[in-house]
């Protein structure tokens, strides 16, 4: 069963993890290449304070954003502002989403997020939370997919597990860390490949942090994943 409540203080716990960290950049690291394709760290920290607001929406029966044009040009605005104003702006915009959060609400309600996917309310908390600690990682500041809450990692672990479950383009997959074990892909009688790693490695490779050469691979090669 999903707690809401328990991944808002998840949430706000990895804000101010979040915070802690850029606050001791310094202006010229916030133009720096991130370990995001084509985004500076003020791209990364820029959506992550859109994505409070966009998710405010969503808990407010608005829509998420007005559009992908909007959205994107929001965080190419906001990118380029020095690091005092993309530190306000994080910490500002988490503590309006924690407000929605805790106004009176049908949590088993449907709400729906970007590119018309739909999940019950009580999800978006943890939906926020993956925002957070995987940016949190794509600064490139010294927080790694080892340092994430063991909790948070088994959880996602899960979830990108079950998104590309049935995937026609994934083969049936058995995921280990060595203790636990997830499927995804196709479905099968039996699994045709089995991943092995640690759970920081399996993560990333499911989350596309990293590119899965430190996994084991029995089976067949490593599936190739579609894009999150």
């Amino acid at each position: 069963m999903i707690d809401h409540a328990h991944d808002l203080e998840s949430v706000r716990d990895a804000t101010e993890r979040l915070l802690t960290a850029v606050a001791g950049l310094d202006n010229a690291s916030v133009p720096e290449p991130s370990r995001l394709p084509g985004w500076s760290r003020g791209h990364v920290l820029a959506h992550v304070a859109r994505n409070a607001d966009a998710l405010v929406n969503v808990f407010e029966g608005r829509p998420m954003y007005a559009d992908a044009q909007v959205r994107d040009a929001d965080i190419e605005r906001d990118a380029p502002r020095p690091l005092d104003v993309q530190l306000a702006d994080v910490r500002e915009s988490g503590a309006r989403l924690q407000a929605a959060g805790a106004a009176p609400a049908d949590w088993s309600r449907t709400v729906q997020l970007r590119n018309g996917v739909v999940d019950s309310a009580a999800r978006v908390p943890f939906r926020r939370w993956v925002e957070v600690e995987l940016h949190h990682v794509d600064l490139g500041i010294g927080y790694e997919l080892e340092n994430l809450p063991q909790e948070f990692t088994e959880r996602e672990t899960e979830f990108l597990a079950e998104r590309f479950a049935g995937h026609p383009g994934v083969p049936p997959t058995r995921l280990t860390d060595g203790t636990r074990a997830w499927h995804t892909g196709r479905k099968a009688d039996d699994p045709e490949v089995t991943v092995t790693g640690s759970p920081a490695d399996l993560l990333g490779w499911l989350a596309g942090r990293r590119d899965g050469s430190a996994l084991t691979v029995e089976g067949g090669p490593l599936p190739g994943l579609p894009p999150l």
